[in-house]
């Protein structure tokens, strides 16, 4: 369901930014499912390179590249995401980061440039001498430059990484996966709605912040990992709002223009906190205590 519900936004990326958009998310789907299949064969382990978490794994690595990263990039990146990130935690269920947003943010340290280089939608091509690079729209918002529309933001008309531009895709895919049961809206809605707040509290565009970058597309899909959420409903609610203060001071007052990744991974590492702080008591525990108090 996951992966279908990623079926848009993959249409939206081949749409505007080109052919090369399925290639690189079938390389990444590639050697991540080689990946898992060939280290399980090698520790002799149950395989489960079919159960679809390494496709979703893929998937969202291409999402979250830039149509100009080179295939060598997404190979290293992909590797990692499943051979050091997942399956030396043992696998699926036992990481505790998620392993795209992890290996995403140790290719940006290790391959700034690779990683930071967009190129405007097709939409936009007037003749091959315009195919340029271009900075984000956050990127020209924090240097002052002028910014796509709200609605072109909606709709994909500007630079990103290739699964995090059509916002009305990824929302297409949340409903999905909504309906089908597969996840709640909790987390996306208190992650997207604290940025919200809190940017207009700063004195920012709430609507271009929430419609820039890869919010929709780590609320929706990344922060609501199994794995690397809460169970609980105020484990959830504690857990979006954290990703999405973090993701302001960020955007704010950080050196980067995006903070979407590095606040859903500090978050991860804070899950085991928040699930004790959050956990509820069992059903009649206070009152077994005043029993044993009294006896």
């Amino acid at each position: 369901h996951v992966a279908i519900s990623l079926v848009p936004a993959l249409l939206g990326a081949v749409y505007f930014f080109g052919i090369r958009a399925l290639y690189l998310t079938a390389l990444s789907v590639a050697v991540c499912v080689l990946t898992e299949y060939l280290w399980q064969k090698l520790t002799k382990k149950q395989v489960t390179a079919g159960d679809f978490s390494a496709v979703v794994t893929g998937m969202l690595l291409a999402f979250n590249m830039p149509a100009t990263a080179p295939g060598w990039v997404v190979v290293l990146t992909s590797i990692f995401s499943i051979l050091v990130v997942k399956q030396m935690f043992g696998g699926i269920g036992q990481n505790f980061v998620n392993p795209a947003l992890t290996a995403r943010i140790v290719m940006m340290v290790s391959f700034p440039t690779s990683m930071s280089t967009w190129n405007k939608p097709f939409y936009y091509l007037q003749s091959s001498s315009d195919a340029l690079t271009t900075a984000s729209p956050l990127a020209q918002n924090a240097a002052g430059e002028a910014v796509p529309s709200y609605i072109d933001l909606f709709l994909g008309l500007r630079a990103g990484c290739l699964g995090e531009t059509c916002v009305c895709a990824l929302l297409l895919g949340g409903v999905y996966l909504v309906a089908r049961r597969v996840i709640k809206p909790v987390i996306p809605l208190c992650f997207i709605g604290t940025v919200f707040v809190f940017t207009w509290i700063l004195g920012e565009d709430p609507v271009f912040k929430i419609l820039s970058g890869g919010l929709m597309l780590g609320a929706i899909f990344m922060a609501t990992d199994y794995t690397t959420s809460p169970l609980s409903t105020k484990g959830r609610i504690v857990f979006g709002i954290g990703c999405g203060i973090i993701t302001v001071l960020i955007r704010v007052f950080g050196a980067l223009p995006e903070g979407v990744s590095f606040s859903i991974i500090l978050m991860n590492i804070l899950v085991p906190h928040i699930e004790n702080l959050t956990r509820p008591k069992p059903f009649g525990e206070e009152g077994k205590r005043r029993g044993k108090a009294k006896s």
